[in-house]
């Protein structure tokens, strides 16, 4: 037996475990907006800064422009986005935020971020090591894109 191939010994299946299940705690308040975790990824990219390019869409998210495209054309069914030809270049799509998509923001805010604060207040972390936390993330991302 290799220790360095034991599950418990495995960054990889925390972070893994960790993103299913925080995901999971999200499912209720985003199943009341009626949007998925992926489609409430897509609109904080856009709450951000609305008429974005698909592919600046996807490089924000890490995602591959294949991906995205399906997603949008499903939110665009919804009524959250709309997708036109680029003006200087009629190659590109941008997505802009419709007035529903605008508004759903604001219902985001009411629900999500209060929801999401009590689905962690059992948790012993404190608040410095949410941010220490996501800046050691932020640097691992870094250095796996590379």
């Amino acid at each position: 037996m290799h220790n360095e191939l034991l599950l418990d010994n495995q960054l990889c299946f925390r972070l893994y475990t960790a993103s299913r299940l925080i995901t999971q705690a999200y499912t209720p308040m985003l199943t009341q907006l009626g949007i998925t975790y992926p489609q409430y990824l897509v609109l904080m990219v856009l709450w951000e800064k609305d008429m974005q390019p698909v592919n600046d869409i996807a490089h924000r998210l890490f995602l591959e422009t294949n991906t995205v495209t399906p997603l949008l054309q499903r939110m665009e069914k919804q009524g959250l986005v709309v997708r036109q030809k680029g003006k200087e270049d009629k190659r590109q799509q941008i997505v802009s935020l419709t007035e529903e998509g605008r508004a759903m923001e604001e219902q985001a805010f009411a629900l999500i971020p209060s929801g999401m604060a009590e689905r962690f207040s059992a948790c012993p972390l404190k608040t410095d090591d949410y941010v220490g936390l996501a800046q050691q993330l932020d640097a691992m991302i870094e250095s796996l894109k590379k």
